[in-house]
């Protein structure tokens, strides 16, 4: 059984593979309650993605008897990495890109991540991860609206809401939930006029805001970068 963690800016998560089967994952709120699983967990290899936390530090409370990896950009991956920068590409974006590779081969796919950012990532059939873009999330535009503004308040996303807004609170909501399944809209049809078989893999904490207002073609993959994760350290155990 092999071990992957990926800790983001807000929560940490933790997958179990039995190879390429995901058999138990887990989140956790605090570093502590993440440190006493991976000490009490024995597992044959592990992988560590982090944005937050010192990845050199998490893999010391691994309790792996085989190898234990730090992701970063620079690892043998299983896709061609054509990325300008990679030094500056955050491990997450690059980790749903092997996910979305590993469901769909051989095909063009646009990841669409929607966490404290909305990542776009781009694979082209040839197996290469060319990048995308990346936008506000929704609970960054909510809090923009009210840290800059004098009296907007903060207010929370919803999945149900209308066009016209009747209050201050629905009109805000309208502004931001609306404007970002118009934006998300719109970029799968700018791909798609290239790529008309392009696969849409939609993931990330947000994803439920938006997943029945798009087209049945979305699929939606919540553990995609845990798959992805796993897929590298498959790919760097077995080369």
């Amino acid at each position: 059984m092999n071990l992957v963690v990926d800790i983001g800016n807000s929560i940490s998560k933790i997958g179990l593979f039995e190879g390429g089967k995901l058999v138990h994952k887990d989140n956790f709120q605090t570093t502590a309650d993440l440190q006493h699983f991976l000490r009490n967990k024995p597992v044959q290899h592990s992988i560590i993605s982090s944005v937050k936390t010192d990845p050199a530090l998490v893999r010391s409370w691994c309790n792996a008897e085989g190898q234990r990896f730090i992701f970063d950009g620079f690892m043998r991956l299983p896709l061609q990495n054509k990325y300008a920068t990679p030094g500056t590409l955050g491990a997450d974006r690059l980790a749903a890109a092997c996910g979305a590779w590993a469901i769909f081969p051989h095909e063009p796919c646009l990841v669409i991540d929607m966490g404290t950012c909305i990542n776009y990532e781009y694979i082209n059939p040839a197996g290469e991860y060319l990048g995308g873009a990346i936008s506000p999330g929704i609970r960054m535009r909510f809090d923009a609206m009210h840290r800059l503004t004098a009296n907007l308040p903060i207010v929370p996303p919803t999945e149900t809401v209308s066009l016209i807004g009747d209050n201050t609170t629905h009109c805000l909501q309208s502004g931001v939930m609306n404007g970002v399944a118009e934006e998300i809209k719109g970029i799968i049809a700018r791909y798609r006029i290239s790529d008309p078989g392009l696969r849409v893999i939609l993931c990330g904490g947000d994803a439920h805001f938006f997943e029945n207002h798009l087209k049945p073609s979305i699929f939606v993959a919540p553990d995609l970068v845990l798959m992805g994760l796993n897929s590298i350290l498959l790919h760097n155990v077995n080369p």
